[in-house]
């Protein structure tokens, strides 16, 4: 009995014992969030880019239609969407009847093996091996002698000859155009088209830029459905009129930049908007102003400024609150990243840059930073950092970054280096 009584509980200790309540109620699920801050990650609202789809429309249709048409290099900064809109080329096109090979070039890419791979793509895309038409059994023969000059043996899983004679001469562009033809050829046997989607085409050296070239004009001479949709830095049209003078004729080079007003603003609130959750105006005013409207930073304030809000409303406090995490963010995966291969001369070289103000920077200027004695003692420098895709040219004697707000990364990173 004694024991019994030891163990009830009296109302005060069930009071004691009773849980913790709380008023705070979190309103907006994080496991919602609509934002996607990724390398070609399809933002939920693609918004602002309705030109360049529409010129891409027409270009399919065009090719259809057995005219020639123009194929399209996207250009701009890092951050603004290109391959976002390639990806999105891809779709529009595979929706349309078209055949795709897409891939990404790198300062690796061995161009020839990576061609010899898509074009075997697109080839059998057009026409399975068991199914192959005269025509694409002859795409697959020059593919093969093709292949004979690659390091890699790639078969096609049809039995022909290498058609010798054709794509095998060892010079790239001569080659390349054979292919092409012989697959653009295949195309239109097929009542299909083959669009080659190449994203970092800057990358590309100018051999091989020269006989992507060379092979693109022959195929728009006889008029067949093959195209390129491609995408590069800003200098990728003075790369490409150097390598041929004839490439603005057979380019469309649309210059991709941050978003207009309406559009920033309609690619941070409509996706919370389809999830119920709405932003103060004054919160979507800190972040465009914050982002000034490239497409990169939107999708990253977006991310978390969701995640700290309580809700149902995003306010300004929230983007306030979200600030040192997007800017740690940025730094580590969108900024940081950039410089990973640069070496103790490119770093200061982009530090005297970024601590002489806002760009763009006239090459003296940085030489004279630098404590240089002219622009010529740091070219090669420079050359290397265009050639790493870190700065461009926007025209002769300026220099530029290629990713926004670089300028300020650097300058909260880097101390500039004294003169020597």
């Amino acid at each position: 009995m004694a024991l019994n009584r030891a163990r009830q509980v009296t109302p005060r200790s069930r009071q004691r014992w009773r849980p913790p309540t709380t008023t705070y109620t979190r309103r907006i699920d994080p496991i919602r969030n609509p934002y996607t801050p990724g390398a070609g990650s399809r933002p939920p609202a693609l918004t602002g880019r309705d030109e360049e789809i529409e010129a891409f429309r027409i270009l399919l249709a065009r090719l259809k239609l057995g005219r020639p048409e123009k194929s399209m290099l996207i250009t701009g900064l890092r951050g603004v969407g290109k391959t976002v809109l390639l990806n999105t080329f891809e779709a529009i096109a595979e929706e349309a009847g078209f055949r795709t090979a897409k891939s990404e070039i790198t300062h690796e890419t061995d161009f020839r093996p990576l061609i010899a791979r898509l074009a075997r793509r697109a080839l059998l895309a057009v026409s399975p091996a068991k199914r192959m038409k005269e025509r694409a059994r002859r795409a697959a023969a020059v593919f093969k002698a093709f292949t004979l000059r690659t390091p890699e043996g790639l078969e096609i899983g049809v039995d022909v000859e290498a058609m010798l004679g054709r794509g095998d001469s060892g010079d790239l562009g001569d080659d390349l155009s054979d292919l092409f033809l012989a697959l653009g050829e295949a195309a239109a046997d097929h009542k299909t088209g083959i669009v080659f989607l190449l994203d970092e085409v800057q990358f590309l050296d100018r051999a091989e830029l020269e006989a992507l070239i060379a092979a693109l004009h022959q195929v728009s001479q006889q008029e067949l459905p093959l195209t390129l949709a491609g995408a590069g830095l800003p200098q990728l049209p003075a790369l490409t009129g150097a390598a041929k003078s004839y490439a603005e004729r057979l380019f469309r080079f649309p210059t991709i930049d941050r978003l207009a007003e309406q559009a920033a603003r309609d690619a941070l609130e409509l996706p919370a908007q389809a999830e119920g959750v709405d932003f103060e105006r004054a919160a979507t005013g800190r972040i465009l102003t914050l982002t000034e409207g490239y497409p990169y930073f939107l999708q990253e304030y977006g991310k978390h400024v969701w995640n700290v809000a309580p809700g149902p409303t995003i306010t300004l406090a929230d983007v306030k609150r979200a600030h040192d995490l997007v800017q740690l963010d940025l730094d580590e995966s969108f900024f940081r990243v950039r410089i990973g291969r640069a070496t103790k001369a490119e770093l200061a070289y982009l530090a005297a840059m970024a601590h002489l103000g806002a760009g763009p920077y006239r090459s003296g200027e940085i030489a004279a930073k630098l404590g240089r004695p002219g622009p010529e003692s740091v070219a090669p420098t420079r050359a290397r950092l265009i050639e790493k895709g870190l700065i461009y040219s926007p025209s002769y004697g300026l220099n530029e970054f290629t990713v926004p707000q670089f300028d300020t990364f650097i300058r909260r990173s880097f101390a500039p280096e004294e003169p020597r």
